[in-house]
């Protein structure tokens, strides 16, 4: 799996017996993201469809909408102590029509694996308005398909399977079929992944699809949601305060806490079809 994962001699412990074994790792390493020659930011992420990456988050800062808005990517030089490109920083080219960047976009601090949010400049930008309506979408979704999204994201997730140790984003049509699948040790960069995808595939905005993720609902999954037209939100485990909130005033069917045949929906329940 290349760069994805690696190799760690460990001590394994199990009761009292002891043994020494290799085990496989998810790959954290940083990626700088530049726009117009100028860092916008720097995230910790397991490298792999960077380009989605990319494209996903500028898509999340509403800097970009639309595939057109996007003119290039491309990996910019940055080596190692031996001289070797990493692939760690990714140039994004904006299309001459999109507006310059906003100063305040940049973010004063290193984001990690954890934090889709963190180091953004003030806490006014956080909560940014889609350019689509998501409330107008007039998806509908049984139970039945809500209840099997858990197991088909598992099924894909094939770099989970070695490491036990990476977050996954869905894009699935109402029916339950898989459209894409990302996977990645922080559960915003999944997300981005799958949306940046949508992008660059000329998909966005994702009216009549469902997003299912394998962590909690937080609000800026919620808001990535938002900002890709995306109008069910589905996670294994549970929402924030915020994040309901934030999916009532868009419009989006929030569902947390989809396990098994049971799931709880935190905000516009009217496009469950019970």
């Amino acid at each position: 799996m290349g760069r994805v994962t690696s190799r760690h001699k460990i001590l394994r412990l199990d009761g009292a017996a002891t043994s020494r074994r290799t085990d496989t790792l998810a790959a954290e390493e940083p990626l700088e993201i530049r726009v117009g020659g100028r860092t916008l930011t720097v995230t910790m992420r397991t490298p792999g469809d960077d380009f989605d990456l990319v494209a996903g988050f500028l898509v999340a800062e509403g800097i970009v909408a639309e595939t057109r808005d996007l003119a290039g990517l491309r990996y910019c030089a940055g080596t190692d102590e031996e001289g070797r490109n990493t692939y760690n920083v990714v140039e994004a080219v904006l299309a001459a029509h999109v507006p310059p960047l906003d100063p305040g976009l940049q973010r004063g601090v290193w984001t990690s694996s954890a934090c889709g949010i963190c180091g953004t400049t003030g806490i006014e930008g956080l909560r940014r308005m889609s350019r689509h309506d998501v409330a107008a979408d007039p998806l509908r979704i049984t139970p039945a398909a809500l209840y099997r999204l858990p197991g088909e994201l598992r099924a894909a997730q094939k770099v989970f399977d070695a490491t036990g140790g990476l977050h996954a984003a869905g894009l699935f049509t109402p029916d339950g079929r898989l459209v894409c699948v990302r996977e990645d040790v922080g559960r915003h960069n999944a997300v981005d992944k799958v949306v940046g995808w949508a992008l660059r595939e000329g998909r966005l905005p994702l009216h009549g699809h469902v997003l299912a993720v394998s962590a909690r609902a937080s609000f800026e999954l919620t808001q990535k949601t938002a900002m890709a037209g995306i109008p069910v939100l589905a996670a294994v485990s549970a929402p924030s305060s915020l994040a309901v909130e934030l999916a009532e005033d868009a419009g989006i069917t929030l569902v947390g806490f989809l396990r098994g045949e049971g799931a709880n929906v935190y905000a516009h329940p009217e496009r469950i079809d019970v």
